[in-house]
């Protein structure tokens, strides 16, 4: 679900504690050792989740939110401020060309440059978190 959160969005706030939990407190942010990555560079965006103003001209950042059930990608366009609330068992990611994560039929393409580069380590804590929500069996924890 996209969101516009550039205010103060009561509906933002309690459909994210319901579909990927509350925010980490203090002292699981510490043992996870952080939970928000550094800027990443936006490549392309799916349809549903382009803003009605966007401007394919202005380079765009995100960044992504680890919650206990999901993830929460923040992005901005001009002076808005974006946030699309994908579940971990919605979450799909791929790594070719470009990065991109993938869940109900949107996606958030970003190029691999120096950003992406320095965002590796979270990306697999990304991964990680999700195998251990999912519980699944058959993946070597």
């Amino acid at each position: 679900m996209l969101f516009n959160t550039s205010y103060k969005n009561t509906e933002y706030i309690t459909e994210s504690a319901n579909l990927v939990g509350p925010a980490f407190s203090l002292v699981e942010k510490l043992k996870i050792g952080g939970i928000g990555s550094s800027r990443l560079v936006i490549d392309e965006l799916s349809t549903k989740l382009q803003p009605k103003n966007m401007q394919p001209i202005d380079i765009n950042y995100a960044n992504i939110e680890l919650r206990p059930k999901g993830v929460i990608i923040h992005f901005t366009n001009k002076l808005d401020r974006y946030s699309w609330i994908v579940p971990y068992f919605r979450l799909v990611t791929y790594s070719n060309d470009v990065f991109s994560i993938h869940a109900n039929g949107n996606f958030i393409k970003f190029k691999k440059n120096k950003n992406y580069k320095n965002n590796k380590k979270f990306i697999a804590k990304m991964t990680d978190l999700k195998i251990r929500h999912l519980d699944l069996g058959y993946y070597d924890v």
